[in-house]
């Protein structure tokens, strides 16, 4: 039997047909005294400890809740809930970074009937405003007194009455009004009216029609628009991710998949659908741990304590996380050609059909000096990673597969609960997101592309899918979601517009090309797809970041972030006295010549007319903070091209500028 075939065929307690609050039930009644959450002492005034609902953890330390510790505290949080007004079809909005209260509220609201909506913490007035009033979300759960206090300045400017606030954290003066509540207050007014049989019914009312959550789309393009999704919606891509991850019978005991005995520690943004699904829904259905790392800055001290078995990122993470190993790699020029011959034996041996006894012997050697330790600073006890929410560099993909860190590269969108497709465990295939999930459908629509796309192997074009965890729209955006889909030309349900361009393989795997929106149109008519040009540049030891432009120009150019550390390294080594202000490096003929160099070897892996012919560096790195990444870690295109709009000028109006070579 095939891994294809025993997947679909593969049945487990955690597959079932039902709403998400039933899932969890059920989950902690399996598991009841198995760990379900971990948490980090030290970092939050968390009310349920102030309460005596949760003990403290030590600081620095992690502390843990059984799963049946874990339904206790929903339970009561679901009873407060409902005593504050909550009931089928609410509005409820979180408002917080990830952390384990967040996973608590998301079951609590849900069992008491409520649509769970979400905003970013980083989101400023004006985009908090829009996220509340939009979805008119009459509850709001903030973090802490920050998040709490900017929820009450724009209290007044929603169109809409508020019912109620709630924080997570005690948050002092700021708690004061009558309709302000902590976490701890709830859960305590909870404890004081539940009745199992008032809850189980609560539960009972719930469809799997129902709409579990909205969840706003990033906003690269325009406003964020509110993505329906259903207890069905959800509930089938974690029956879909879970066939292809679990722990089924029939892999080789080599393969490792997630089970009741895996942990994961989670970072990234609940309130984004990848992590909602992948290190949220799925991992508390199959009985699993989850820790909840400090912030995305201590991830290397979390991963020691923690010791994960899995975890879910985003392809910029893993980008960050090489630089670092390779930073420290280069305390010293003996330990930096070390670490660069590693490198390369890992990425060789990894792409090799048939390693040889020569680079068998070579990998082991660099699994002792280096690959070891690399995997001792994840916490030592890895068996994949799971990367989704954007293009990852296949030459970075294939070096943590060298190193015995397989990165399971997938695709999803928010439209989508989110997956679509994901590499299996069994057999990665890197460069590729892997082949659909079971009962999704893909077709592709070849009118967007060029000829340019002709010598690849399968179909090229946008990808099209149908399937159960498909929304079936936008809130409250009728022509919105008329635009994303297809008419039903075949009897069956519409097509969904990924908007993505990808190629089907005649394996059956998917590679990623580019989303339609950003593809370039040249003056001279070629398209290029930047992303391709951007993710070689994903392990360059001396470009942090890449943005590839030239949309209706006559040539490729790209505006460029230096890893500026390794740029000065370089120069300390070579006796160049660089100056100290770092826009001043970015103009130093030196290094411009330097990354030229980077620059060459990149453009050797593409035809002539998407080769980079001009650049500028720039010394304001892309973030979140600066508002020209995503919460995910997108790159805002539209926000970068407007901050940079005197560097972009520059490369088209220089009297070198040169034609595309056709």
């Amino acid at each position: 039997m095939s891994w294809q075939e025993a997947e679909r065929e593969f049945s487990d307690p955690a597959i079932a047909t039902e709403t998400l609050s039933r899932t969890f039930e059920r989950s902690a009644d399996r598991n009841a005294d198995r760990v379900a959450q971990r948490y980090k002492g030290g970092i939050y005034d968390r009310s349920l400890v102030s309460a005596g609902v949760v003990p403290p953890a030590a600081e620095g330390e992690y502390a843990d809740l059984t799963y049946a510790e874990t339904r206790d505290v929903v339970r009561n949080l679901a009873a407060g809930f409902r005593e504050i007004g909550v009931e089928n079809g609410t509005r409820v909005a979180i408002y917080a970074h990830t952390r384990m209260e967040w996973a608590q509220t998301d079951f609590a609201a849900l069992a008491a009937g409520a649509t769970v909506t979400t905003v970013y913490p980083s989101s400023s007035d004006d985009q908090l405003r829009y996220l509340l009033e939009d979805p008119e979300a009459t509850v709001v759960v903030a973090e802490n007194r920050d998040l709490l206090e900017q929820v009450q300045g724009v209290r007044d400017d929603l169109g809409h009455e508020l019912d109620a606030v709630v924080s997570f954290d005690d948050p002092g003066e700021a708690g004061a009004e009558p309709d302000v509540f902590t976490l701890g207050d709830l859960h305590e007014r909870g404890a004081e009216a539940f009745d199992l049989d008032a809850y189980e019914s609560w539960l009972d009312e719930t469809e799997m029609d129902d709409l579990a959550s909205l969840i706003y789309t990033s906003g690269t393009t325009g406003r964020p628009k509110g993505v329906q999704l259903t207890h069905a919606n959800f509930r089938a891509n974690v029956n879909q991710c879970y066939r292809r991850f679990a722990d089924r019978p029939d892999r080789d005991p080599d393969v490792a998949g997630i089970s009741a005995d895996s942990t994961t520690l989670s970072f990234l943004p609940l309130a984004h659908v990848f992590e909602r699904l992948a290190g949220h829904y799925m991992m508390f259905a199959a009985g699993a741990t989850v820790a909840y790392a400090e912030s995305p800055d201590t991830l290397r001290e979390d991963f020691g304590l923690v010791r994960p078995t899995t975890t879910t990122s985003v392809p910029r993470v893993y980008e960050k996380l090489y630089d670092a190993i390779r930073e420290q790699a280069s305390e010293s020029p003996v330990k930096e050609r070390i670490f660069e011959w590693a490198v390369d034996v890992g990425r060789a041996y990894h792409e090799a059909d048939d390693p040889g006894a020569l680079l068998s012997a070579k990998r082991s050697i660099a699994d002792r000096l280096v690959f070891s330790s690399v995997r001792e600073g994840v916490g030592g006890n890895v068996d994949f990673f799971i990367s989704g929410g954007g293009s990852l560099s296949a030459e970075l993909c294939a070096l943590y597969h060298g190193m015995d860190l397989p990165i399971l590269e997938g695709y999803g969108l928010t439209e989508t609960s989110p997956v679509i497709s994901v590499n299996p465990p069994e057999e990665p295939k890197v460069g590729t997101i892997g082949p659909p999930v079971v009962d999704t459908e893909i077709r592709i629509d070849d009118a967007v592309v060029g000829e340019e796309v002709a010598d690849l192997d399968g179909e090229v074009g946008e990808l099209l899918v149908r399937g159960p965890q498909v929304t079936d729209g936008y809130w409250q955006k009728p022509e919105a979601t008329a635009e994303a889909f297809t008419e039903a030309d075949d009897g069956g349900d519409p097509w969904f517009r990924t908007g993505d361009i990808v190629q089907v393989r005649p394996d059956g795997y998917i590679a990623f090309r580019e989303r339609a929106k950003q593809l370039l149109v040249l003056s001279t008519g070629k398209n290029v797809a930047p992303g391709p040009i951007e993710d070689r540049f994903a392990a360059n030891e001396f470009v942090e970041q890449c943005l590839v432009l030239g949309d209706s120009r006559k040539f490729v150019s790209a505006i460029l972030v230096p890893n500026f550390e390794r740029v000065e390294a370089w120069a300390a080594d070579r006796g160049i006295d660089l100056p100290d202000d770092r826009t001043a490096i970015c103009r130093d003929e030196r290094v411009r010549e330097r990354i030229q160099e980077e620059i060459d070897r990149v453009n050797e892996e593409f035809e002539a007319f998407e080769q980079i012919k001009q650049f500028r560096l720039v010394a304001e790195e892309f973030t979140e903070e600066n508002d020209l990444l995503t919460p995910t870690m997108k790159k805002k295109r539209r926000n970068i091209l407007e901050r940079f709009a005197d560097e972009v000028e520059i490369i088209y109006e220089s009297p070198d500028e040169s034609p595309v070579d056709d």
